[in-house]
C-alpha cells in the first residue's frame, strides 16, 4: 500500500424486515401498499430496512390485488393485532368506533400506530396519545391534514423554535374547488356541487366537506400540536359554504376579494381563537390564488416569519404517501432505538393544557354584508341607523337594480366590527318590514401582512 490510503471491505448490512399489518384497504390503504412497494429499494437505501406488508384485514376485500396476492388476507382486525410479528398497525378504515378501539389494542401490545383518522383525533386524540406515551410507542397522524402536504412534520418538528402566532388555511379540497368553480363559472353552489360529485372531488353525502366539518376536524388537530393545548372539535365555531350564493361570490370580485373556506387561529397568549368559516380574501393575497382540489396551510411564527405549504390534499397517492412518511419515520426510529424522540404533539405531555378559546362574540374584522329589501323611500337609512346604532362603521356600498317596490340586494363592506355588535345589528335589520330575506354576513381576512 503506498501513501497515507487505508482501504476497508464494506460488507453489505443485513436488512432488518419492519413488518406493517393494515386495516383497511381502501383508498389510501391501496395508496400505502403501492408506496412501500414501489419505494422498497429507495427506503432501503434511505432507512436501511425492508417495510414488508406483512397482513391486512378489509370486511369488503375478497382479494388482494397483485402485487400483493401472497400477502395473508382477514376480514377479521384480530389477526392484525395478534400477530406478534407485526411492528407497525396502520388504521385507515375511518370512523370513531371501532378505530378507537384497535389503535388501543395495538398500543396495548406494544404496536406501534399509524393513522389518517382526523375525525378521530379530533375527538378522541387526547386518550389515544396518552396511551401511546404509557405504552412507550409511536402514534403517526401525519395523513390527517392535509393528504400529501407535510404540514404535520413541519410543525412538530421544522417550526420547533417558533411561537406560533397565526395559523390558517384551505384544509379541504372539496370545499374549494365547489367555492373555485362557483367563482370562475358563476354557478350556483348546488351545479359546483353535482360537478364535483362528477368529478370525484365530493361523497355522494358531502355534508363533512361542504359544512365546514372536516376543516374543523384538521384544524384542531394543527392547533393542539402549535399551541401545546388539548383542542377538541367542540372547541371550534363551524359555518359551512352550503348558503353562499353567485351574487355573493360576485360582489366579493367587486370588492377584490375571493370567497374562501377557511380554518382561522390567531394566538393571543392566554386565549386562542378557533373557527372555521367563508372568508373573504384579498385576491392578491396567497390563499386567495389557491384553486380547484387542492389545499393551503399558512403558519406564522415568531421567529421565521410566514410559511406557506401547498399541494393535494387528498387522493390515493398523495395521502398514501403521508401515511408511507409516518411508517417510514417510525422505522427510523425502532433501528436507532430512539422511540419517543419527537413527542406525538411536539410538546412534552406535562406542558400539555386545556385550551381557553376566544368567544366567538368577542371576534373583530372587518365584514360583508348584504340585505335583500324592497326599494322603499327610507330603507337605507334605516339601515345606516341601525348600523351606526350599534358603533359599526360603513366602508363602502353597492346597490345593485333600482326599480320602486321590487327587491333589490343592498351590500355594506364593514370597517372591523365586533362580532356581537353585528349580530344584534343584523337581528334588528332583518327584522324591519322592507326586509325580504335573511341577511348575508361574511366575515373578511384581517390582512396584517407585512
Amino acid at each position: 500500500m503506498q501513501g497515507n490510503f487505508a482501504y476497508k471491505i464494506h460488507k453489505t448490512p443485513v436488512m432488518k424486515e419492519i413488518r406493517v399489518g393494515l386495516i383497511g384497504f381502501g383508498t389510501v390503504g391501496q395508496g400505502l401498499a403501492h408506496t412501500l412497494f414501489n419505494q422498497q429499494e429507495t427506503l432501503r437505501r434511505k432507512v436501511g430496512a425492508t417495510f414488508v406488508l406483512a397482513r391486512v384485514a378489509d370486511l369488503s376485500v375478497e382479494q388482494l390485488p397483485p402485487p400483493f396476492s401472497k400477502v395473508p388476507l382477514s376480514d377479521s382486525a384480530d389477526d392484525v393485532l395478534n400477530d406478534p410479528a407485526i411492528d407497525i398497525v396502520v388504521e385507515l378504515i375511518g370512523g370513531m368506533e371501532p378505530a378507537r378501539s384497535f389503535l388501543l389494542a395495538a398500543m396495548a401490545e406494544g404496536k406501534h400506530v399509524v393513522t389518517a383518522n382526523k375525525a378521530l383525533l379530533s375527538v378522541h386524540g387526547k386518550e389515544l396519545f396518552a396511551a401511546a406515551a404509557e405504552h412507550h410507542v409511536e402514534i403517526g397522524f401525519e395523513a390527517s391534514v392535509g393528504g400529501g402536504i407535510p404540514v404535520i412534520k413541519a410543525l412538530k418538528e421544522g417550526l420547533v423554535a417558533n411561537k406560533i402566532e397565526v395559523l390558517r388555511g384551505i384544509m379541504n379540497g372539496t370545499a374549494n374547488y365547489i367555492l373555485t368553480q362557483m367563482t370562475e363559472h358563476s354557478i350556483p353552489f348546488a351545479d359546483a356541487l353535482a360537478d364535483a360529485q362528477q368529478k370525484g372531488f365530493a361523497e355522494a353525502d358531502p355534508t363533512y366537506d361542504v359544512e365546514g366539518i372536516d376543516t374543523a376536524h384538521k384544524l384542531a388537530i394543527l392547533m393542539s400540536i402549535a399551541y401545546g393545548r388539548h383542542v377538541h372539535l367542540d372547541h371550534i365555531t363551524v359555518e359551512g359554504i352550503s348558503n353562499l350564493k353567485p351574487v355573493d361570490v360576485e360582489f366579493a370580485r367587486q370588492f377584490g376579494y375571493r370567497i374562501k373556506l377557511l380554518a382561522i387561529s390567531r394566538n393571543h397568549g392566554d386565549h386562542v381563537e378557533a373557527r372555521v368559516h367563508p372568508t373573504m380574501v384579498p385576491e392578491d393575497h396567497m390563499l386567495a390564488m389557491i384553486n380547484g382540489p387542492f389545499n393551503a396551510i399558512e403558519f406564522r411564527g415568531d421567529t421565521v416569519g410566514d410559511v406557506l405549504l401547498y399541494g393535494q390534499g387528498a387522493g390515493m397517492m398523495p395521502t398514501g404517501s403521508a401515511v408511507a412518511a409516518d411508517v417510514v419515520d417510525i422505522g427510523r426510529n425502532m433501528l436507532s432505538g430512539a422511540v419517543g424522540r419527537v413527542p406525538a404533539l411536539s410538546y412534552q405531555s406535562d406542558y400539555f393544557s386545556d385550551p381557553v378559546i376566544t368567544p366567538m362574540q368577542e371576534l373583530r374584522c372587518p365584514y360583508y354584508l348584504r340585505v335583500n329589501v324592497l326599494d322603499q323611500p327610507g330603507v337605507m337609512a334605516a339601515i345606516a341607523g341601525i348600523l351606526g346604532k350599534h358603533g359599526i362603521s360603513i366602508r363602502a356600498v353597492i346597490q345593485r337594480g333600482r326599480q320602486a317596490g321590487t327587491e333589490v340586494d343592498i351590500v355594506f363592506r364593514l370597517h372591523e366590527s365586533n362580532e356581537a355588535a353585528v349580530n344584534k345589528a343584523v337581528a334588528q335589520i332583518d327584522a324591519l318590514p322592507a326586509t325580504t330575506l335573511p341577511s348575508v354576513k361574511i366575515r373578511v381576512l384581517i390582512d396584517d401582512r407585512e
